[in-house]
C-alpha cells in the first residue's frame, strides 16, 4: 500500500496545459468513479483549482504509471506532453506535499486561505463518490489539522494577500481614483466575491456582476450594493466597464476580441483594464492586442503577488518546520494504524477458531458427552489450530535459515 500525490500545479505547467487539464466541476464526480477503474488504485481524491490539477492516492503498487496514463487519456492530452510537467510524490513525501498546500506553502500566493477550502470540496466529492478509505481520510483529516495549526501558530496570513488582492492592487496602479470607476465582474463564485470585497475596501462605488444565475449575481451584488445582470446582458453593459475581473467555471472564452472592440469604440477609446483569472480563460487573449485595453491573466499577477511576499517569508520558514514535524508524526501513525490492522485480522482469525471449536463443544455436550472430556478435547484443539500456521511458517523460515524470523518470533511470542 502506498500515498501517492500526482499532478501538475503553476510552477510546472503554463496556463494554456493547466487549463487543458482542469477538471469540470459538474464531471468531477464521474471522473472519481472512472479513474476508481486503474486496477493499481483503492482509494482516490481530485483537487482541481486554477492553479493546479492533483490526484492524492492510496494505490496497492509504487508505480504511477497507470494513473498518469488514465490522466491524459481523459483530458485527450499526449502522455509525453503531460510527463513532462507532472510530478509525483510518495508515502511521506506525499503527505508533506499536501500539509504544504493545506497550509498555503505552495500556492502561487503564498499562505493564501482559499486552498483550503478547496481540499475540503475535493475530500467531500471523493466522500460522496465513495472513493475515499481510511489511508486518504486520515490523511486529508490530518492536512486540515496541520494547517488550522499554521494559521494559528504563525502570521503566514496576516497581510492580505491573494490573487484577488493581487488584481485589486494592479486596478489601483492604472487608475488612480478608483472611486470614480465601475467593476464589473464576471462569475459570482467565492473568487469573484473576494475580489468585489477587496474593491469595495478600496472605494469602489460601482459594480455590475454578471452570472449564468440571476439569484446567486443578485446574492453578492447586492453584499456590495451593486447591479447584478445574466451573462446574457453582458454586450450592453461593457462600455460602463472600466475594469472587467472574470472568473466562472466556464469551459469556452465568455469575451471575445470582438465584443470589447465594440465597447471601446462606444467608450470613445477610454482604456478597460481586464483581469482574467479563470482557469480555462474566460477572456480571449487576443483581446490584449486592442490598443485601449490591459489585459492581465492569472499568470500575469505573479509579479504583483511576488512584491507582497516579504513580510510572510519568516511565518513560511516556521510553518515548514511545523510541518516537517506534523509530516514524521503521521506516517508514525500510519505505521500504527498498520500494526492495529494486523492485529485485528489476527484477533479476528483465532476468534474464527475458537468458534468453530466451541460450536463443536456444544454439540458434544448436548449429545451427552463427559463434560471435563469435552472440554479437555476443547482446549486442545483450539490450541492446536491457533498453533498451526505460526508452526508452518517457523518450521519453514528454520529450514531456509531465517534465523531473523526465528529471533522475532521470539520476540513476538514473549519467549526471550
Amino acid at each position: 500500500m502506498g500515498l501517492l500525490a500526482l499532478g501538475i500545479n503553476h510552477r510546472t505547467a503554463p496556463i494554456e496545459l493547466r487549463e487543458r487539464i482542469a477538471f469540470d466541476p459538474n464531471s468531477l464526480l464521474d471522473a472519481l468513479g472512472q479513474a476508481m477503474n486503474c486496477s493499481s488504485l483503492n482509494e482516490l481524491a481530485i483537487l482541481s483549482t486554477c492553479n493546479r490539477t492533483e490526484l492524492y492516492c492510496s494505490t496497492s503498487r509504487q508505480d504511477s504509471g497507470e494513473v498518469l496514463a488514465w490522466l491524459g487519456e481523459y483530458h485527450r492530452l499526449p502522455l509525453v506532453e503531460l510527463s513532462d510537467c507532472a510530478y509525483e510524490y510518495w508515502d511521506d513525501r506525499a503527505v508533506r506535499h499536501i500539509l504544504r498546500v493545506a497550509s498555503g506553502l505552495d500556492s502561487m500566493v503564498l499562505g493564501e486561505p482559499q486552498i483550503l477550502g478547496q481540499l475540503k470540496t475535493a475530500y467531500a466529492q471523493a466522500q460522496q463518490q465513495k472513493t475515499l478509505g481510511p489511508d486518504l481520510s486520515r490523511m486529508f483529516q490530518h492536512a486540515f489539522s496541520v494547517a488550522k495549526q499554521v494559521r494559528t501558530d504563525t502570521e503566514i496570513g496576516s497581510n492580505p494577500v491573494s490573487v484577488a488582492y493581487a488584481a485589486v492592487s494592479l486596478a489601483k496602479r492604472i487608475f488612480s481614483d478608483l472611486h470614480t470607476n465601475t467593476v464589473l465582474l464576471i462569475g459570482a463564485g467565492e473568487m469573484v466575491e473576494l475580489v468585489a470585497r477587496h474593491f469595495a475596501e478600496n472605494g469602489i462605488k460601482h459594480m455590475i456582476v454578471a452570472n449564468r444565475t440571476f439569484e446567486r449575481a443578485r446574492a453578492v451584488a447586492e453584499e456590495f450594493n451593486g447591479q447584478a445582470i445574466l451573462l446574457e446582458q453582458l454586450s450592453e453593459h461593457l462600455p460602463r466597464a472600466d475594469i472587467i475581473v472574470s472568473c466562472t467555471a466556464s469551459s469556452l472564452p465568455i469575451l471575445g476580441k470582438g465584443a470589447i472592440e465594440q465597447a471601446l469604440k462606444k467608450r470613445k477609446h477610454r482604456p478597460m483594464f481586464l483581469v482574467d483569472i479563470a482557469v480555462p480563460r474566460d477572456i480571449e487573449p487576443q483581446v490584449g492586442d486592442l490598443a485601449d485595453a490591459y489585459l492581465y491573466t492569472i499568470d500575469d499577477l505573479q509579479g504583483v503577488i511576488d512584491e507582497n511576499m516579504q513580510s510572510r517569508q519568516r511565518a513560511a520558514t516556521q510553518a515548514e518546520q511545523i510541518i516537517e514535524l506534523r509530516s514524521a508524526e503521521f506516517m508514525d501513525r500510519l505505521k500504527e494504524f498498520a500494526g492495529v490492522d494486523t492485529l485485528k485480522l489476527y484477533r479476528d482469525r483465532v476468534d474464527q477458531l475458537r468458534q468453530a471449536e466451541l460450536t463443536k463443544a456444544i454439540a458434544q455436550l448436548n449429545s451427552g458427552g463427559d463434560a471435563e472430556e469435552v472440554l479437555r478435547r476443547f482446549s486442545k484443539n483450539f490450541a492446536n489450530k491457533v498453533m498451526h500456521q505460526p508452526s508452518v511458517n517457523l518450521k519453514k523460515a528454520s529450514v531456509e535459515g531465517r534465523n531473523d524470523l526465528l529471533a522475532w518470533a521470539k520476540h513476538l511470542f514473549g519467549l526471550d
